[in-house]
């Protein structure tokens, strides 16, 4: 049985409107894609896009989640309801129109502040059950910031591009789009409070919610991956464990996730 990290919280955002795959008849992060079968039973129950992240975070210890959603993603709360079916403690925080992953993320800044966080996208999809597992451990064994879990890129052009040293030290971050040939962008990742905070503060230049909903003509979308770039180029022990075998679905366009749903059918 896995130990439990009691130091560690899980941190999901849930905030966005799906609108590259809409419509579809529910949330993003409870669309169907495979099944799996109910503990100690020989059901079988269709599995929802988040769970393949819950399911991670459990194998990792982490009992105590956080996602961050806004007002209208009912059916969210209503499905994954507590997180007893996945082992978890699973509590919400509500927030108005975001007007990007971070600031989203930094919603829960009161309740995650002072703890190392599991981070994830619930609509991004890989088999590394271990996953969190790892990167917790190398963040124990450096000391480091931030860990990064690397997956090798197919074809996006959207993506983050990380170069890994052989240290397991990040050398180079570049958020996407990217042109860049590197062959790595990351999916997963824990970080320090350190990191926390320095989010928090970074994002405080930007303005309020509503000032950057006024903005005219509105600002570009901030990316977690441009926050950890700024840290990074401030100094931040940035590390990571690279998973090259593991392929990694993005199930935010019609295509990829028909070729999610196939793959785990």
């Amino acid at each position: 049985m896995t130990q439990p990290h009691h130091g560690v919280v899980g941190l999901i955002p849930a905030g966005g409107y799906s609108r590259r795959i809409s419509p579809i008849p529910c949330s993003k992060e409870i669309f169907p894609i495979g099944s799996w079968r109910l503990p100690g039973t020989t059901e079988v129950r269709p599995k929802v896009a988040s769970h393949y992240l819950l399911e991670k975070m459990e194998a990792a210890g982490i009992e105590k989640v956080y996602v961050v959603l806004r007002q209208g993603k009912w059916d969210v709360p209503s499905y994954l309801g507590n997180g007893n079916s996945f082992n978890l403690c699973l509590a919400y925080v509500i927030i108005e129109p975001s007007s990007g992953p971070p600031f989203t993320l930094d919603q829960a800044y009161p309740f995650v502040k002072d703890s190392t966080v599991a981070f994830g996208f619930p609509d991004i999809i890989f088999d590394s059950r271990d996953a969190f597992v790892q990167l917790l451990n190398r963040k124990d064994e450096t000391g480091a910031d931030i860990v990064l879990g690397l997956f090798s890129i197919e074809r996006s052009r959207r993506d983050d591009r990380v170069e890994l040293g052989r240290d397991g030290a990040v050398c180079k971050f570049m958020p996407g789009p990217s042109a860049s040939k590197l062959r790595y962008t990351w999916n997963v990742a824990v970080w320090s409070p350190r990191f926390t905070q320095f989010m928090h503060r970074y994002l405080e230049k930007f303005g309020s919610t509503h000032e950057r909903h006024e903005s005219v003509p509105p600002a570009p979308e901030l990316t977690v991956g441009r926050v950890i770039k700024a840290a990074f180029d401030e100094g931040f022990k940035v590390h990571a464990v690279a998973f090259p075998k593991d392929p990694y679905i993005d199930i935010g366009t019609p295509a990829d996730m028909a070729r999610a749903v196939k793959r785990y059918a």
